[in-house]
């Protein structure tokens, strides 16, 4: 368990999303007084809820990966994920709908997803297997050597035992490229690529280390929790708060002022000067709008020149009948989907024949709906900065709806009972995220490990950035790694006899 390395310190945490919670719980149970400042009515960030008419929808994450790094969070309160929620193991794992009438289910089992490449490819189902074993090592070796370790510097990598660990990870290419060493059907390339969504990247601007994510996806599983991911979100808070963490909702905060041994939190009731403050807003938004740019050591060309993750339209429906075209995950996809990925990198605009990922919840947890509905979530990468006007939202929602009666068999029309949307203006205004980006810095080589923002502000003592921007990077299980890594961070500075490392199930 923790300890009481941070007694007597005040720590304040801007955002309760993932990271935030993370770090709320980790921070109080090393004995600092947290408050947690949070502007929406509910804990979450972009990770929330709707709760209306019956129905109940995710608004962010709804794909429960990496099980183990969960139980690692929870373990180290001496909890279980079931203590707090129960989880169920999908199978299939999801649904691919291609727009040229062909589809395949993804099973659970490995040796029947081998079956599978090999109908599609002769000797694919061969190098699937010999795919998946570079992605096993590459998870073992990228997890217990890079990224479970609290290594957000360069300096951090300077050791021969790491070096050598390198060896064994393929850095420098791209996952196309990788991909198309192992297979050459695009739809199999398609399969061993569509996770890089996750990561906010593309298959030409992601490193080929993030084969892993095969590894994730096929012998790691996906699961749901019941109750949706939100589920998740309230147990960490639960956790954050039997540990002593105060979180205030609806209390947004409005600049920071570092002042001598501290931090000063404004708000638009109240200044509150803490000894650290640890930020999980985006740290663009912390520079240039809480912070002002004469407060830290980076300029405004840092952040206008990183390759932000795509933003999203986001369709929330409540449906009446059935659905059985579509699995709890679905992806509808082009056959060839460069145009899609060079949309959101280099032309930036909206997808004529969008990629598109659906997601029905109430398959699995029929607590999301009322009796005889369904609950369908459309996600539809985008563009960060796209004039997500009302014409363009309009023609998006067509595309899609036309798209699901066309290439999966799913007429909506008439039977939508309810309906909300989000796009780029409600990422970039209710969350502060950059160019209204869903994820936030996307994974691409200059972007991964010491090359993200450091959990350290720089030039401003005792202010510290934990999420998705800073190490390790996007997705839940990253963010909470990161909110063990920041208060690590927080520990060794406020030691004076260096590093500590304290939370059970460390590997270094």
């Amino acid at each position: 368990m923790c300890s009481n390395h941070l007694a007597g310190e005040s720590i304040g945490i801007v955002g309760a999303g993932f990271g935030g919670l993370t770090a709320a719980a980790y921070l109080a149970a090393e004995g600092a007084d947290v408050t947690v400042y949070e502007k929406q009515p509910q804990v979450g960030g972009v990770a929330g809820v709707i709760e209306e008419e019956g129905f109940r929808f995710d608004t962010g994450p709804s794909w429960y990966l990496m099980p183990d790094l969960f139980e690692r969070f929870f373990g180290n309160f001496g909890y279980e994920p079931t203590d707090f929620y129960k989880l169920e193991r999908l199978d299939p794992q999801y649904r691919i709908l291609w727009t040229d009438g062909d589809g395949v289910e993804i099973p659970a089992d490995t040796s029947e997803v081998i079956d599978i490449f090999e109908s599609y490819e002769t000797g694919a189902g061969a190098a699937l297997e010999s795919y998946l074993e570079q992605s096993a090592e590459t998870y073992e070796i990228g997890m217990n050597r890079f990224v479970i370790p609290n290594r957000s510097r360069f300096r951090d990598y300077l050791s021969l035992d790491v070096l050598r660990s390198a060896r064994g990870l393929s850095l420098l290419g791209t996952m196309d490229d990788h991909v198309a060493e192992y297979v050459d059907h695009p739809k199999l390339q398609q399969i061993l690529q569509y996770t890089l969504v996750f990561l906010g990247g593309a298959p030409h601007n992601t490193p080929a280390l993030y084969n892993l994510m095969s590894h994730v996806d096929f012998e790691l599983g996906v699961y749901y929790p019941q109750g949706g991911m939100y589920a998740v979100v309230e147990a960490i808070a639960a956790v954050a708060r039997d540990a002593g963490a105060e979180i205030q909702t609806e209390t947004e905060v409005t600049g920071l002022q570092p002042v001598p041994d501290g931090v000063t939190v404004q708000t638009a009731t109240a200044t509150v000067t803490h000894d650290r403050v640890v930020c999980n807003a985006p740290a663009a938004h912390v520079e240039r709008e809480l912070l002002g740019p004469e407060m830290h050591d980076r300029d405004e060309g840092y952040w206008t020149d990183r390759t932000y993750a795509p933003s999203a339209y986001m369709l929330y429906l409540g449906v009446e009948g059935d659905l059985p075209e579509l699995e709890h995950h679905t992806l509808v996809l082009p056959p060839e989907w460069d145009d899609h990925f060079e949309s959101i990198f280099e032309t930036q605009q909206w997808p004529a024949e969008p990629s598109y990922y659906v997601n029905v919840p109430s398959k699995t947890d029929p607590t999301a709906v009322p009796s005889g509905h369904e609950t369908v979530v459309v996600l539809v990468p985008i563009a960060p900065g796209l004039a997500d006007t009302e014409e363009a939202r309009e023609r998006m929602r067509t595309r899609v709806l036309d798209s699901l009666a066309d290439h999966a068999d799913t007429d909506l029309c008439g039977r939508i009972a309810f309906e909300r949307e989000i796009c780029v203006s409600e990422y970039r205004e209710q969350f502060n995220k950059p160019r209204g980006t869903a994820l936030g810095m996307a994974h691409t080589l200059f972007q991964t490990g010491p090359m993200r923002p450091s959990h350290r502000a720089p030039g401003v003592d005792r202010l510290y950035y934990v999420g998705g921007d800073t190490n390790p990077g996007i997705g839940v299980p990253m963010c909470l790694l990161s909110g063990e890594h920041v208060t690590e961070t927080i520990v060794e500075d406020a030691s004076e006899s260096g590093p500590i490392r304290s939370f059970i199930g460390y590997t270094a």
